[in-house]
């Protein structure tokens, strides 16, 4: 789907930086990935060899690139789409089974909110590779597609292997994948025992430690208005020690028959949503877990959705609603901060 960018105006600075009267060294380190860009910031109180640290960035990301894009037809996730039999057993790496675990996990806490599987309807609607529909689907086309949707016809099977339980299942963790590469970036950098830093790619953050002045990073809700500029500031969050991931359906969406739809597609019904959700963002223990629940909550709606925020632990979120008059109401979990 196609994520919103957040506002990281402290994060992406215009020049590397040196804190006056601390020592601590300011390092922003840039490059492409996934489709999109990627904007790393470290901190550190020596001197660090930046571009054998660009280096480990990209090769891990190209790691990831190689396990998870559908993009690519030797990637993990391609070939394990190719797969025509039932019960054959997928041999995965490390990295792309535990996303596909991570997968059914939010399946499961969303009660299929979440669903890896959607790619099909999201082609249906014509927002996939496919290109744009010409027409609006009917009935009898949603349900066939329905019959190959759903995470619960994928069996999991000891020593990182798993299988189809009907062949035409089909993958796609773009909602995740993005959120996963962030928080293997985050992990790189705490092997090489530096604290402080913010990783990005393509919207999607993870926060560690402080800034040069020692307070928290902050991040930027892009405000939720078709039109919007990219530097339109909505609402300013604190992060430390956290993923953040925002979901929104005011920069994606199709027009058939003089009718518009969202890009955000119900993996239940097979219909694109209409509960007046426009943004959610979320705040959790990894980005790659923020990413899945924002686009889940998207689906689930305001109620729902902000339930499911309380419920779960370490976990807060912020969701903004359409007032139908070209208004924006704002909902929040319990714990969720903003920046007055």
């Amino acid at each position: 789907m196609d994520r919103q960018r957040l506002l990281l105006s402290i994060l992406l600075g215009l020049a590397l930086s040196m804190a006056a009267g601390c020592g601590k060294i300011e390092s922003l380190i840039t490059g492409e990935t996934m489709g999109t860009t990627y904007h790393v910031k470290v901190i550190t109180h020596r001197f660090t060899d930046i571009k054998d640290l660009k280096q480990r960035i990209d090769e891990k990301l190209e790691s990831v690139n190689r396990s998870m894009s559908t993009y690519r037809p030797d990637s993990e996730i391609s070939r394990f789409n190719r797969i025509a039999a039932a019960g054959e057993k997928f041999p995965a790496s490390a990295d792309f089974y535990r996303v596909m675990t991570m997968g059914k996990e939010l399946f499961r806490i969303t009660d299929g909110a979440w669903d890896g599987t959607v790619d099909p309807l999201v082609n249906l609607w014509g927002f996939g590779r496919k290109g744009p529909a010409v027409d609006i689907p009917d009935d009898p086309a949603i349900r066939d597609v329905l019959s190959g949707i759903g995470f619960r016809h994928i069996n999991f099977l000891p020593d990182n292997t798993f299988s189809k339980k009907i062949p035409m299942i089909t993958v796609d963790l773009a909602s995740i994948a993005k959120g996963f590469g962030v928080d293997a970036i985050a992990a790189l950098l705490t092997e090489r025992k530096i604290d402080n830093f913010i990783v990005e790619i393509g919207g999607e953050v993870y926060a560690s430690g402080v800034r040069t002045d020692n307070t928290e990073w902050r991040v930027g809700i892009n405000t939720p208005v078709i039109g919007a500029s990219q530097d339109a500031v909505y609402k300013v969050v604190p992060l430390k020690n956290r993923g953040f991931a925002t979901s929104g359906d005011y920069r994606n969406y199709v027009e058939i028959g003089g009718k518009r739809f969202s890009h955000i597609i119900d993996p239940r019904t097979g219909y694109p949503v209409s509960n007046g959700v426009v943004s959610v963002s979320v705040v959790a223990p990894t980005c790659a877990l923020a990413d899945g629940l924002a686009t889940a909550i998207m689906v689930m709606g305001k109620d729902d959705g902000i339930g499911l925020l309380n419920r779960l632990e370490n976990v807060e979120g912020f969701v903004v609603v359409s007032s139908g008059d070209g208004g924006l109401k704002d909902y929040k979990s319990k714990g969720f901060v903003v920046i007055d």
